[in-house]
């Protein structure tokens, strides 16, 4: 399906909650908070029209190199009922990317969800659209020459894990690293398989009540008025599947609080944790009591963008 996008885009102070005032053809970047570099990070809300529908996303930038290179790009998927300001508080992606001069952009999904799956619903009767908007957006941040197009990653949580999964399955050439905690590879009707080598990691609570190891072939009705449940493969067979042929045995190694198993040379990594339930490790999230139990076993964001920084640079 060829994409129609149109882009605009609304700059916003971040002083507590996010209010946007004003908007325009691609408007300036205010800063946020005060650093002690002279050009400080900086965030912004903007908004994307692609194949007529407006999508939003917030974007937060580290305080610019004398040289003004393009920089790395993180797009952080939030989890199925969450939000993109949710999903920033919970990682602190912001605060871990100003460290290592990393762009993050925090795209909102459709109904507080993502279409992680290959398989239109009444809701969702395109199952592409999140694809095509991830692209958009990866497309826009790379023309303005904030973004690097040689280091662009996915990351999410839950649904939002899941979908950064289909992206690097279906999207090989356009991510150069995954990273999924809590999120699995859609199976079933709604199947997504990967299309080409690119290195992922998945990083899984061992004791995850709402998706389980196991994964959820067969998942139960969502809650009303929302859209079905996609089924889901293991979380070792989802890794597995984006193991190149002849790659060789997997490697596991125990470490104080979780399991680590590697492919070939850390294309591919699992990382479950030792009693961790549906959470993001050492993310600042309060999970409800039916999530399981947090863990501080391993900061998930610092692990993640290691990873990309390392495994899949």
């Amino acid at each position: 399906m060829p994409l129609n996008v149109r882009i605009t885009s609304c700059s916003a102070l971040v002083v507590g909650l996010l209010l946007v005032s004003g908007c325009g053809q691609d408007s300036g970047k205010p800063p946020s908070h005060p650093s002690a570099s002279s050009s400080p990070s900086a965030s912004s809300a903007g908004n994307l029209r692609v194949d007529g529908v407006s999508r939003t996303y917030l974007l937060h930038e580290p305080a610019a190199d004398a040289d003004e290179a393009p920089r790395p790009l993180v797009i952080a998927f939030h989890g199925r009922g969450s939000s993109a300001q949710e999903m920033r508080k919970m990682t602190g992606l912001d605060q871990a990317a100003d460290r290592r001069g990393t762009l993050v952009a925090y795209p909102e999904g459709l109904r507080h969800g993502w279409g992680a799956g290959s398989k239109a619903t009444r809701q969702r009767p395109d199952p592409g659209a999140d694809v095509a908007f991830t692209e958009a957006l990866v497309k826009k941040l790379v023309r303005s020459r904030q973004a690097d197009p040689r280091k662009v990653y996915v990351a999410g949580f839950s649904n939002g894990g899941s979908m950064a999964l289909r992206v690097a399955a279906q999207r090989p050439g356009l991510v150069a690293g995954a990273a999924a905690v809590a999120g699995q590879l859609p199976a079933g009707s709604a199947e997504v398989k990967p299309t080409g080598p690119v290195p992922v990691l998945l990083i899984h609570g061992a004791d995850d009540p709402a998706r389980p190891m196991a994964g959820l072939p067969r998942p139960g009705p969502a809650p009303a008025g929302q859209e079905p449940i996609t089924p889901s493969l293991s979380t070792r067979a989802s890794a597995e599947a984006f193991v190149a042929a002849g790659t060789g045995k997997a490697v596991e190694k125990a470490e104080p609080g979780y399991e680590r198993t590697v492919w070939g040379k850390g294309q591919v990594e699992l990382i479950v944790v030792r009693g961790a339930g549906h959470v993001w490790p050492g993310g600042d999230y309060a999970p409800p009591e039916r999530f399981g139990k947090p863990s501080d076993a391993l900061d998930a964001t610092d692990t993640a963008l290691d990873f990309f920084a390392g495994g899949a640079s």
